[in-house]
């Protein structure tokens, strides 16, 4: 049972208790491909379904370990030249996919009128760090260059991503900003991200248990990823110098466990200067982007987050950058 001295949503209550009487055992109590059939068998019975769209096609990119899997979601079935999203999805390095996220890039795809591409980079522990990052970095390299597969010339990317996927967004960001792409990075806009080391936070403490994503779940995706938590390229904000990061729109759930990692994020680049809109979607809980049919309240969340996207496009539009 959630804790009643924080603010909780009613349908996210709702949720809760369903989850508490099903009694199902952690993703860390599990084998691996039990963990990833339950997450694949949630989205199906809690998340809004697919929006129709002109374009959903497969695809896949050179990768450092072979092809990458990839899928294509436009809104039109042909576009002038302009930006595209490239999606890194959540599921703590472990257990996510394209699947599980299908619904939600056909909605970003949707309301942001441009074409969105899933990564479905390498997951832990078959391949630890730094796979998944190598993964994220070579398709956003690809599709910054247009290629003939892609139907589309790209002038930019907007990168983005929830959970270990909002990590993934940072570190590919940073990357990019290091060693540029055919184009750049003009919107980051990472979900409920692990930017920092978590293991201090309050909100760690207070979300420990009872609010879908748990500390042991938390400890267990750590583990089974690996890689030193001093590495930039693991942990974000230990790359010290962040002056560089495009405008960013980032958002946390007010129940989660890594809300505070998100927080201390936002603040550090407010604290650079960079152009950063923030939102703390209060009495909602980690993964509630792909929960919407669970959590309808959820939705406007998503609304509030993907028109920042848009807005921080426009002002650069209008500036002519």
């Amino acid at each position: 049972m959630a804790d009643t001295k924080h603010y909780v949503r009613d349908d996210v209550r709702g949720f809760l208790d369903m989850l508490e009487q099903l009694g199902r055992p952690g993703v860390e109590a599990q084998p691996v491909a039990e963990g990833r059939e339950a997450m694949r068998m949630l989205g199906t019975l809690a998340e809004a379904p697919p929006r129709d769209l002109a374009v959903i096609r497969d695809l896949a990119c050179p990768g450092p370990a072979g092809d990458i899997p990839l899928r294509l979601y436009d809104s039109r079935e042909t576009r002038e030249p302009g930006p595209c999203v490239v999606f890194f999805h959540g599921g703590g390095f472990v257990i996510g996919d394209l699947g599980v996220y299908h619904a939600f890039c056909t909605e970003l795809s949707h309301q942001l009128d441009l074409p969105v591409v899933s990564v479905d980079y390498r997951l832990a522990p078959e391949h630890r760090f730094p796979a998944a990052p190598d993964d994220c970095e070579a398709a956003a390299r690809w599709i910054a260059t247009g290629p003939a597969e892609l139907g589309r010339e790209v002038t930019g990317l907007v990168l983005s991503g929830d959970s270990a996927g909002g990590n993934l967004t940072i570190v590919t960001a940073n990357q990019l900003g290091a060693q540029p792409a055919a184009v750049p990075v003009i919107v980051q806009a990472p979900i409920y991200p692990v930017a920092d080391d978590i293991r201090e936070h309050r909100s760690l403490k207070d979300f420990f248990e009872g609010f879908f994503l748990t500390g042991a779940a938390m400890a267990w995706f750590t583990e089974q990823y690996g890689g030193d938590p001093a590495d930039p390229r693991h942990t974000p904000m230990a790359a010290g110098d962040l002056a560089g990061t495009p405008p960013t729109v980032l958002c946390t759930a007010g129940l989660d466990p890594l809300r505070d990692s998100g927080r201390n994020y936002a603040a550090h680049l407010i604290g650079l200067g960079v152009d950063v809109t923030y939102f703390e979607f209060a009495g909602n809980i980690h993964g509630f982007i792909t929960l919407r049919k669970a959590i309808p309240s959820g939705q406007k969340d998503i609304d509030s987050f993907i028109a920042a996207i848009r807005l921080m496009l426009d002002r650069r539009a209008s500036r002519g950058t």
